[in-house]
């Protein structure tokens, strides 16, 4: 069953000057663009805290999968970006915690910045949907 493009947007900060989607999905599949846990004024909603950035973050993903038709047990891919090595170890927790027995095959990386110094998790996910899921 052929279900077209569909754009899920989200509102944040940096979608339309930036010109890109929360998400779009196409026919069975769906990618989440690079999400923080940024407020409306761009800055992070858990300053200094990456573990709770990672968890506001995926919930966001969460949240756009859902407008999209798909969820978490969909997703089959996703990447993490830190912006220092010790936060690899929480980040990577956080993402055990949300995909269980899902288990995505997943990249994470240590990044220079984002675009905001006070975001220091970004995540993104590409989910399908199966003829038996």
């Amino acid at each position: 069953m052929t279900r077209g493009r569909r754009r899920v947007t989200s509102g944040g900060r940096w979608e339309d000057s930036a010109g890109y989607s929360r998400a779009i999905a196409v026919d069975d599949t769906c990618w989440v663009a690079g999400t923080t846990d940024a407020g409306p004024d761009g800055t992070s909603r858990h300053p200094g805290d990456a573990r709770a950035q990672a968890v506001a973050s995926w919930a966001i993903v969460e949240r756009a999968l859902g407008d999209a038709g798909f969820a978490l047990a969909d997703v089959v891919r996703t990447r993490m970006y830190v912006v220092d090595a010790a936060h690899a170890d929480a980040v990577s927790r956080v993402h055990g915690e949300t995909f269980g027995s899902i288990r995505p095959a997943a990249t994470l990386v240590v990044v220079a910045a984002l675009m905001d110094p006070s975001l220091l998790v970004e995540v993104e996910a590409e989910a399908r949907r199966t003829a038996s899921g």
